[in-house]
């Protein structure tokens, strides 16, 4: 007790304040702000002492597990310091040689390092993911990369990949691949080479000592599309692909982040795929690829938000890395995929599917305009559109077929009368926790049943389902047309996701409405020129002429008079459709329908202006022209430019066309609701008409469908 030295009092002067704010980074003493001494009390000073001098204690131990810049720091101060840690021993040469044994789980994924303007590359070990949100061009350059499902290797071209916040984020995972016996020296050596052609040295280097055995090297370039500008540019969906948010450290991270347009995310932002999600599409994989009974049809179903189309893409992704093509019928309505909403249709896909619906726009091989976002009222005409495009299935490679999230009453009966129109081999049943009930669509149940088409297996009495008013028009190989339409039954897998939904029962028209607003975009996204060409505005581009007699007309959702045609054409978004008939012979025009054609469609259009003068419809479309030659009649439907389109337009100096707001509701056929009609009020309405309930009205009003649709919102 003697010899010991009795412990020096600190005050709050400026030394004592130095080895706190020396101190505390390595110790991480609190996450509060810094106060100088002074400010602090009695005992806050005590314990900052005792952690100063438990710190002072730990010496070159504690030094050894701060940050370099810590170190480096550390080493500069002299102090009494415990002996330091015995320095771990050399690998042993076995090491060397196997590589699969030094790689391990518990490696840290290194952060995004900057290779030059606009890129940036990524080492992931092994099963390692990075989630990320943005849109970026993927490269891998070395190992194998996994994204959404579909396998990318080094050698192969590099894939766009679009993580949206309308959806979860997308995830890069490093998966493990097959190499002949190397060792870790022989895979360096050819991992460098294969860098050597897309980084500098400074780059190599700095991968070569992350490097790992089975790890991955991708390189992320900025990706910039006409279509994710064109939906950029109006206000409220520049936070689509990407989000600002304030960030605290700056590093070559954020640098490189920034430079390639993405951002870091946590991982639970990511796709959670459950165990039943994951085995259904090992099957059905496993079962397409090796065509024991020919071509496998897939048919999905469930209720809404269950993620029928995440699994739809999954399952694309996964089968595209065995074959090279399968075919996708799209019978949802209001969610399309490929296509804009509205629309019945069958494609090829050979492209990876790696975003929402919005960045993947293609052209189907055969299309219908139904016209509006749901069959509900008109569910002969669904069955038969449905038939008409089915006919074209050749059988040549899988098909999966995605449905509505109706899936009760009417919508149940629907869906019965679909897998005995369809025959398909697999019916995917999904549902989870929020989902409403549906029951197992087991081949019991669905003989069992009567849709509303067709009758249950003991009225018909048949085993094989001989539906006479199905057998004419579906179109088989020849081997089957001599045989009945018949039904044999399908596989049941059911899957219980469990996604983060955004949407609830509240805000889900809010959210689809947006969805199909995103969807005709993306469409028009196509009439831009190619990045980096500055964008053009819509009344700036030429449209086509198209004289009245050379195209007849319809209107789908609605009874529109003769002599209000022209209104309701105006300013509308038009399915551009080939019908058999011969529409040549009238000199005036403009030639009406009296009934909806099931006809091909194929594409669509903005019409711009009416020219009664001349009488030309001027209409606006990123149809090639070989195909508007084919051409003759134009379908309006229920499906709307989106508001943005017609409040937004740049560069238009003075009175926006098809916007007013002066509008005049009491006027007698009039509504605020596309294709509503004026009823005779009910008692109860009535009283609602004396005593309203409070609204929140906007001043803008938008001429859409030939007449004017008030922005009533609800609070």
């Amino acid at each position: 007790m003697a010899d010991s030295v009795p412990l020096q009092k600190l005050g709050p002067f400026r030394s004592s304040w130095t080895r706190a704010r020396k101190a505390r980074p390595q110790l991480i003493l609190s996450r509060r702000p810094r106060r100088r001494l002074r400010i602090l009390r009695w005992c806050g000073r005590r314990r900052l002492r005792r952690r100063l001098l438990q710190a002072q204690a730990a010496g070159a131990v504690w030094r050894e597990g701060g940050c370099p810049a810590s170190r480096a720091a550390a080493v500069a101060r002299t102090k009494t310091a415990a002996p330091s840690r015995p320095p771990s021993p050399p690998p042993s040469p076995t090491s060397d040689e196997d590589p699969v044994k030094g790689c391990s789980a518990s490696l840290p994924t290194p952060p995004l390092r900057p290779a030059g303007p606009g890129r940036g590359v990524l080492l992931l070990p092994v099963e390692r993911g990075y989630t990320f949100s943005g849109i970026c061009r993927l490269t891998c350059l070395y190992g194998q990369v996994q994204v959404f499902g579909f396998t990318i290797s080094q050698g192969q071209p590099p894939q766009d990949v679009f993580s949206t916040y309308t959806h979860s984020r997308l995830t890069i995972n490093a998966v493990p691949y097959s190499i002949p016996e190397k060792s870790k020296r022989e895979m360096k050596k050819e991992a460098r080479t294969l860098l050597k052609a897309h980084l500098n040295q400074d780059d190599r280097c700095w991968l070569m000592k992350k490097f790992s055995p089975l790890c991955s090297i991708v390189m992320l370039e900025n990706l910039k599309t006409s279509t994710v500008n064109f939906i950029n540019s109006h206000p409220g969906l520049s936070n689509v692909f990407l989000q600002e948010s304030p960030t605290f450290q700056i590093n070559s991270e954020y640098f490189a982040l920034k430079s390639v347009g993405i951002r870091k995310e946590k991982k639970k932002n990511g796709l959670r795929l459950t165990e039943s999600f994951l085995s259904a599409l090992e099957e059905l994989v496993s079962v397409s690829c090796e065509e024991v009974d020919g071509c496998s049809v897939i048919l999905v179903c469930g209720a809404q938000d269950v993620g029928k189309s995440t699994f739809n893409r999954y399952l694309i992704n996964q089968l595209l890395n065995s074959i090279s093509c399968v075919d996708y019928l799209e019978c949802d309505l209001g969610q399309t995929e490929f296509t804009p909403p509205g629309c019945i249709s069958l494609l090829n896909i050979t492209e990876p599917v790696l975003g929402p619906p919005f960045t993947h726009q293609r052209t189907p091989q055969k299309m219908v305009y139904f016209g509006k976002p749901s069959c509900k009222n008109n569910y002969e005409n669904y069955i038969e559109i449905i038939k008409y495009v089915f006919s074209s299935y050749k059988r040549e490679a899988p098909l999966i077929i995605n449905t509505m999230g109706w899936v009760t009453d009417e919508g149940l009966l629907l869906l019965v009368d679909l897998i005995r129109l369809l025959s398909p081999s697999h019916v995917v049943q999904l549902s989870s926790g929020r989902s409403k009930f549906m029951p197992n669509l087991t081949p019991n149940y669905v003989d069992d049943t009567d849709g509303l088409y067709t009758k249950s297996k003991s009225k018909v009495r048949n085993r094989g389902f001989y539906l006479p008013e199905f057998a004419d028009s579906l179109d088989f190989g020849d081997e089957d047309k001599e045989s009945p339409v018949s039904f044999t039954g399908h596989q049941l897998i059911c899957v219980q996701t469990d996604f983060a939904f955004r949407k609830t029962p509240r805000n889900r028209e809010s959210h689809n409405r947006v969805f199909r607003d995103l969807a005709v975009l993306a469409y028009l996204g196509q009439l831009q020129p190619a990045a980096p060409k500055p964008l053009q505005p819509l009344h700036g581009l030429t449209p086509y002429q198209v004289p009245f007699n050379a195209v007849a007309l319809r209107v789908i959702h609605a009874d529109v008079a003769p002599t209000h045609i022209l209104y309701a054409l105006n300013a509308s978004w038009v399915g551009l459709c080939k019908i058999l008939d011969d529409v040549g012979g009238y000199v005036n025009g403009p030639i009406l329908l009296a009934q909806t054609p099931i006809c091909d469609c194929l594409g669509f259009g903005v019409c711009r202006g009416i020219d009664m003068e001349k009488r030309l419809f001027h209409i606006l479309t990123p149809v090639p022209p070989e195909e508007l030659r084919t051409v003759n009649c134009l379908l309006v439907g229920a499906i709307s430019i989106p508001r943005c389109v017609l409040k937004n337009q740049h560069g238009h100096e003075g009175m926006i066309p098809y916007v007013t707001t002066d509008y005049n509701l009491g006027i007698p056929g009039a509504s605020e609701d596309i294709g509503a009609r004026e009823t005779e009020a009910t008692p109860k309405e009535k009283v609602e008409k004396q005593h309203p309930k409070a609204k929140f009205y906007r001043k803008s009003n938008v001429f859409n469908k030939g007449r004017i649709t008030s922005q009533v919102k609800e609070a």
